[in-house]
């Protein structure tokens, strides 16, 4: 397709969400587990703590979730209905922090109404609403897209035209400070934060496309 004609061969993998969603039903495909993961782990660590959970506990619900893909994706590929892959693995995410919350006070799941105390909050109250979470999700995820992108266009670029955007564009330097720290013209910074945003921009739709 000519809008991929660009894009190094280092990268096909993320050629379609569907292509890379089918290769993960082989569990010996590493190359394409690493991919997966280095996509949506930071997605769904980053929402399961701020549902309220630790570091420690984000952290299992990111491996948990990534086995429960593993193990149902070829559920999810084989029944349309399911909606898309970003509400689907929403879903897995949430089942797997209420989990978490739920594994916090075993005994509160084992007492009956009477034997609670006053002052304890019970359990699925401190899971996040549907409603929160969504947000929560929506968020981050378009963040993760984001970060996505950022590193595919430093892949593409010269590192101190990268440079001058990051300072420029994402810290929000003066073009004239970013200008004399790194030894070029103002002209130069106005150019290259123009091009690298139009690649941005790139990244992000066809990242949107085909990641949800």
């Amino acid at each position: 397709m000519p809008a991929q004609k660009d894009q190094p061969a280092s990268e096909g993998s993320l050629a379609t969400r569907a292509s890379l969603l089918g290769r993960l039903k082989n569990w010996d495909d590493a190359h394409s587990w690493e991919e997966f993961s280095q996509i949506y782990s930071r997605l769904i660590r980053a929402v399961a703590m701020k549902s309220g959970l630790s570091e420690s506990e984000a952290k299992d619900v990111e491996q948990e979730t990534l086995l429960c893909v593993a193990k149902t994706i070829h559920e999810f590929e084989s029944n349309p209905a399911r909606g898309s892959f970003k509400s689907w693995l929403l879903n897995l995410t949430r089942w797997r922090i209420a989990d978490q919350f739920r594994k916090r006070d075993p005994v509160a799941q084992s007492t009956t109404p009477s034997d609670a105390t006053t002052t304890r909050t019970p359990t699925v109250e401190r899971i996040p609403g549907t409603d929160a979470l969504e947000a929560e999700w929506e968020s981050e995820w378009k963040r993760n897209i984001m970060q996505t992108a950022l590193a595919r266009v430093g892949r593409k670029v010269k590192p101190k035209h990268l440079q001058i955007f990051d300072l420029y564009s994402q810290r929000h330097w003066a073009a004239s400070k970013v200008a004399r720290e790194l030894g070029v013209t103002m002209v130069q910074v106005y150019l290259v934060n123009h091009r690298l945003t139009k690649l941005l921009r790139k990244e992000v739709e066809y990242l949107g496309q085909r990641l949800e």
